[in-house]
């Protein structure tokens, strides 16, 4: 609780724009994966799938839709809204817009875990797209812990 309180509390010192970019260069590449499945799936054509051969079963699953939303395009929705976010901290510098993107890679995470969890235990079947998006929200929480631990500075209330 106090590191969430910190989190929201503390603001964030200049972060230079190779950083960002390269967050930004992940998002992207996190877009690019979701936007083809869910492409794929509004077609109705499973991707090819040579080096774990369980796409089909995953990608056809009860777990791939969200109240008729595939989450391939949930997925990609998130990954547009960091990118947007990461954009727009580069125009105009507010960190309040950084540290709101930032802490959405939260959800992104959470949302990896519970895919992978529903592969593994569940579906017993691994999806090698799927399994992208989880390494490239996992990159991009990663990056914004290092962020926030390296340029948050305490505000003086």
């Amino acid at each position: 609780m106090n590191n969430l309180k910190r989190l929201l509390t503390r603001r964030l010192q200049a972060v230079p724009n190779k950083v960002i970019i390269l967050v930004l260069i992940i998002a992207i590449i996190g877009f690019a994966d979701a936007s083809y499945l869910s492409v794929e799936h509004f077609q109705n054509v499973i991707p090819p799938c040579s080096l774990t051969g369980g796409c089909e079963k995953v990608l056809t699953s009860s777990f791939s839709t969200l109240l008729g939303i595939p989450v391939s395009l949930l997925g990609a929705i998130y990954y547009l809204l960091i990118a947007i976010g990461l954009f727009s901290f580069l125009e105009s510098k507010n960190h309040e817009v950084l540290r709101v993107t930032l802490l959405l890679t939260i959800l992104g995470l959470l949302a990896s875990l519970w895919f992978v969890f529903l592969q593994v235990f569940i579906l017993h079947s691994y999806c090698v797209y799927c399994m992208g998006s989880v390494a490239t929200s996992t990159l991009l929480f990663i990056c914004a812990v290092v962020i926030f631990e390296r340029y948050e500075k305490s505000l003086e209330l």
